[in-house]
């Protein structure tokens, strides 16, 4: 594994100097679900929750968690975000929303780190909007499973 870049010499966190990296397109995309008992989730999709359309605040709080995640995550650059696409799916046969969230920027840093915020906030989202009826939803396997641009090319869960 290589040198972990967020640490100096002394081993202080510290943020990572881009200035001299090269321009480039970037783009990621994160995966993750939110298990749930059948009945919450028949809830989310009929739209009958008290609070709303589940899937849709949901979307929507996730687009403004990738532009806020530098204010989360103490070591991340702000970036001039291009691209924000958050979906919400039901899983009938698993019991849970799938989420995936795609960022683009062009700049020095990918943008791994936003489209894991986009699925987390997402997530926590569904979960503030349902906990009422369930308190027992399990948020999971929240992975990046797309990365491309910068030097270190593209990367591709298998």
């Amino acid at each position: 594994m290589s040198e972990l870049s967020h640490f100096d010499e002394t081993g202080a966190a510290h943020m990572v100097d881009v200035s001299d990296k090269a321009i480039t397109h970037r783009i990621a995309t994160a995966k993750g679900r939110i298990f749930m008992a059948p009945e919450t989730l028949a809830m989310v999709m009929q739209g009958s929750a008290k609070k709303g359309d589940v899937l849709g605040v949901a979307r929507l709080a996730g687009i403004m968690g990738a532009k806020k995640t530098p204010d989360l995550i103490p070591l991340c650059h702000p970036l001039p975000i291009t691209k924000v696409a958050v979906d919400l799916v039901a899983n009938d046969a698993e019991n849970c929303v799938d989420i995936e969230a795609t960022v683009k920027t062009t700049g020095q840093t990918g943008v791994e780190m936003e489209a894991l915020t986009a699925v987390n906030v997402a997530a926590l989202t569904v979960f503030d909007m349902v906990k009422a009826v369930d308190k027992s939803m399990v948020i999971s396997d929240i992975r990046v499973v797309l990365k491309d641009g910068g030097k270190s090319g593209l990367y591709e869960a298998e």
